[in-house]
């Protein structure tokens, strides 16, 4: 039996927790959030999963230390505008060549940094490693059928940890492309903003087949210039996590575009939502490291415009319709 630890007591955290329990792990879920443990221990379920019963044998903690130490691995599953934050916060606790898979997607705007590499900054002494893919906590906590992707430089840790998610339900995938799967997995929540807004506009299929598409020639773009390997970005963790992403009722930045397509502003969006819609804090980013690499990326860049400059929702897509004529690539 795996004894686990799980940082962080939001909607995927609690999901991921639920199921390595029903891979007969040992779980404690700790939360620096006294009341997310609490709504955890009245409840026993999240408020993000209803009806989904969290098991008496699931440990609910504020102690850092007993949701860390002597884990035979830990999941960070804070949001990504807080994983630097947490990082610091437990770094202290964590031994030297304790596993960590960070589950978080997003890059920091003010260094450019991917999620592990903030983690590898901040806990130096521990092995670093990437869980992502199509994989909505709604549909993960309930066991509905789900594929993802483990991403680590060493092939041993993405083994060791294919071998404590995988399940029936559950399947898991390895890649050395650690950083591929992270740009994926921080762009698309950009993109999935611009199709929410294509949404919110009253545009159709077209519009978001449109959308999806070109958004992964985008990101792919980006993701080849900075070293990345293309065939990263028509996988699980780039195409199919943008169209569940875009597609999906779970997908918070669709819901905050559509709202944003309706005529609210981004902090109004954000408000209506109640969850960190981690898209609004990696379309800068995106944007800098576009111009950075010299990638055309027209879809992140009208993102940017109508979430920073006030531009009109309508007249950023007229803009992107209306570009030059150029072939397909």
């Amino acid at each position: 039996m795996y004894n686990i630890g799980i940082i962080g007591a939001g909607s995927w955290g609690t999901a991921l927790a639920l199921l390595l329990n029903r891979n007969e792990c040992q779980v404690t879920i700790w939360s620096a959030l006294e009341k997310e443990i609490t709504m955890l221990q009245e409840k026993r379920e999240h408020n993000a999963l209803p009806g989904v019963e969290l098991p008496p044998e699931i440990t609910l903690t504020l102690d850092a230390g007993e949701a860390i130490e002597n884990k035979d691995l830990l999941v960070l599953a804070v949001a990504s505008p807080f994983v630097r934050s947490t990082a610091k916060q437990i770094s202290a606790l964590i031994a030297k060549e304790q596993v960590i898979v960070n589950v978080s997607k997003g890059i920091e705007e003010a260094t450019l940094m991917t999620m592990s590499a903030i983690i590898e900054a901040e806990i130096p002494q521990a092995a670093v490693a990437v869980l992502s893919g199509p994989s909505h906590a709604e549909e993960v906590g309930r066991g509905i059928p789900t594929t993802i992707v483990v991403g680590a430089r060493e092939a041993k840790t993405a083994e060791y940890l294919q071998n404590i998610f995988m399940n029936e339900v559950f399947r898991v995938y390895v890649s050395k492309d650690v950083q591929g799967i992270e740009l994926g997995a921080a762009l698309k929540n950009v993109v999935a903003l611009a199709a929410g807004i294509a949404d919110g506009l009253g545009y159709g299929d077209n519009t978001k087949a449109a959308l999806i598409t070109r958004g992964i020639a985008e990101i792919a773009r980006l993701g080849v210039a900075m070293g990345s390997n293309a065939e990263t970005f028509y996988g699980l963790t780039g195409i199919g996590d943008l169209i569940v992403t875009c597609a999906s009722m779970h997908s918070r930045n669709r819901r905050a575009g559509m709202l944003i397509g309706q005529g609210k502003s981004m902090d109004e969006a954000m408000a209506e939502v109640q969850m960190v819609v981690e898209g609004v804090y990696s379309a800068k980013a995106g944007k800098i490291l576009a111009d950075r690499y010299g990638v055309s990326m027209p879809i992140i860049e009208q993102v940017n415009e109508v979430l920073f400059a006030g531009k009109s929702a309508d007249v950023a897509v007229k803009e992107l319709m209306m570009r030059e004529r150029k072939a397909e690539d």
